[in-house]
C-alpha cells in the first residue's frame, strides 16, 4: 500500500524533477547585462544561476548557485511593505503609498497626480516611502531592525555588504532626489536623508537564491 510518507517522497522527487528540468531549460540563456547603475553591482558574475523552492513545510528542492550570494536589493520591498502594514495597519499606509501600476521605470520621478503618492510600494518613490514610515518609528534602530526581521525569516543570520551600500549611497543621486520630492509633498518625515541610508542598507543586505525561497516559503 501508498502510504503518506512513500507519497510524500514521491512528489519530493516530482518537484526536483521539476526544479532540475527548468534549470536546465534555462542554463543557455546568457542575453542582458549586469547591473551597472550601481557601479558595484557591475562586478556580479553574470554566468551565477540558480533556482530553489522550499515548500510550506520546509523542504528544499534546487539546482545550481544557491548558495552565490549576492544583494536582495529591490527584492527587499514586499518585505518592508509587509512590515509595514504589520506595523501601521493598511489605511496608514496607503495614505502614503498606492498599490497601482506606474507605466514607468522603476526609478522614474514621477507621483500619482492629485494624491502626490508613489504608485506602488516595488518601485523606488514606494520603496524609499515605506522604509522612511519604519524609520518614523524605529529611528536609528530601524536598520538593525529589519536586518534581524530578514534573518529571521531567512533562517539564519544575514549580513550587510558594506561595499555595496558604500557604492549605493555615493551614486545614489537619483533616489536621493526621489526622497526630497517625498518631503517636499509631506509623504515621508524630515530625517528623508536619514530614512534613505537605510533604504541603501537594506538594499545591501546579502543573500542567496536558498536564502529567497526560505523567505518567501
Amino acid at each position: 500500500p501508498i502510504t503518506d510518507s512513500s507519497s510524500a517522497v514521491a512528489r519530493g522527487h516530482e518537484l526536483q524533477v521539476l526544479i532540475d528540468t527548468v534549470y536546465e531549460k534555462h542554463l543557455p540563456h546568457d542575453s542582458g547585462e549586469v547591473a551597472t547603475y550601481i557601479p558595484e553591482l557591475a562586478k556580479a558574475d553574470p554566468d551565477a544561476f540558480g533556482v530553489c523552492l522550499v515548500t510550506a513545510d520546509g523542504r528544499t528542492f534546487e539546482a545550481g548557485d544557491c548558495d552565490r550570494p549576492f544583494t536582495i536589493q529591490s527584492i527587499s520591498k514586499p518585505f518592508t511593505y509587509g512590515m509595514a502594514l504589520e506595523e501601521f495597519g493598511p489605511h496608514k499606509v496607503f495614505e502614503h503609498v498606492g498599490v497601482e501600476p506606474s507605466g514607468d521605470v522603476f526609478n522614474s520621478i514621477e507621483l500619482q497626480n492629485v494624491t502626490n503618492r508613489p504608485f506602488n510600494p516595488m518601485i523606488n518613490s514606494g520603496g524609499i516611502t515605506v522604509t522612511a514610515q519604519l524609520h518614523s518609528r524605529y529611528g536609528h534602530r530601524t536598520f538593525e531592525y529589519l536586518l534581524d526581521r530578514f534573518s529571521v525569516i531567512a533562517g539564519r543570520q544575514l549580513s550587510l555588504d558594506r561595499a555595496v551600500y558604500e557604492s549605493e549611497r555615493r551614486t545614489g543621486h537619483r533616489n536621493r532626489a526621489i526622497a526630497h520630492l517625498l518631503l517636499n509633498f509631506g509623504l515621508v518625515h524630515e530625517e528623508a536623508e536619514a530614512a534613505l541610508d537605510v533604504y541603501f542598507k537594506q538594499c545591501s543586505i546579502t543573500v542567496t537564491c536558498r536564502d529567497l525561497a526560505m523567505m518567501a516559503a
